[in-house]
């Protein structure tokens, strides 16, 4: 229970400090005494937040159903198929967790700027499209499906993407939902790659142009707090439906 408290008291404090007028933010209060929604419409009129919260949604959620498919695709057929090189072919992926993304950055962003995908949706999503981390989850779970189970589902006639699709994807659905929260959770708070690519404000995602905001509107944490707290909506609503 004192874990929870600690973990639940900011974003409280944030929805409460969202609610409050301008006079009441410095009063020292916790909750507020006069709680007003103005402050989510003004962050509205002021700034375009909405095409902000469309470009995260389209950027983490595309991402999220890319990585769920082709890890998910890439993990079966390294953890059923037996080839020559598979196991190299896996530590090579692995490896690539041991690169910052910092290292990445420059290299990304020639690319990205030779090819014209800068301030594109396709230039802020192609980093994330495929990840090494949902590659090792998706074939240690799919090692634990019964070889003799797909071996049953041949003779059955079904074909080899069918196997991936009817057999062996229903069987992990519990490790497909955990990729996809914390693949849309990193997509939805990612910083440091959106900010490099995009130029335009109508192609900032949520995270981005709340830093852009926050700077502008100073100590107007009554507005701050308004635009933080409509930026944790989409993931509190991912959490819940993929829990079970």
């Amino acid at each position: 229970i004192a874990g929870g408290i600690v973990m639940v008291a900011p974003f409280v404090w944030m929805i409460a400090t969202s609610l409050k007028p301008a006079t009441e933010v410095f009063l020292g209060k916790f909750l507020p005494v006069a709680p007003t929604f103005d402050n989510y419409f003004t962050v509205f009129r002021k700034v375009p937040f909405a095409r902000w919260y469309f470009n995260s949604l389209v950027v983490a959620g595309l991402v999220t159903l890319s990585v769920a498919f082709f890890d998910s695709l890439t993990g079966f057929a390294l953890a059923k198929y037996e080839f020559r090189g598979k196991n190299i072919i896996f530590v090579f992926i692995l490896s690539t967790l041991m690169v910052p993304t910092e290292m990445l950055v420059i290299p990304w962003f020639i690319l990205s700027n030779s090819l014209n995908w800068v301030d594109t949706y396709w230039g802020i999503m192609f980093p994330g499209v495929i990840t090494a981390f949902g590659v090792f989850l998706m074939k240690q779970f799919m090692e634990g499906i019964p070889s003799e189970l797909l071996d049953a589902a041949r003779i059955d006639g079904v074909s080899e993407f069918g196997l991936f699709w009817r057999i062996a994807l229903p069987l992990v659905k519990p490790a497909i939902a955990a990729l996809c929260i914390f693949t849309f959770l990193g997509n939805w708070n990612a910083f440091l790659w959106p900010v490099i690519i995009t130029e335009k404000m109508d192609m900032r995602t949520v995270p981005v142009g709340l830093a852009f905001f926050s700077g502008e509107a100073g100590s107007a944490w009554e507005l701050i707090m308004a635009g933080a707290s409509m930026a944790t909506i989409p993931v509190l609503i991912v959490f819940l439906v993929f829990q079970r």
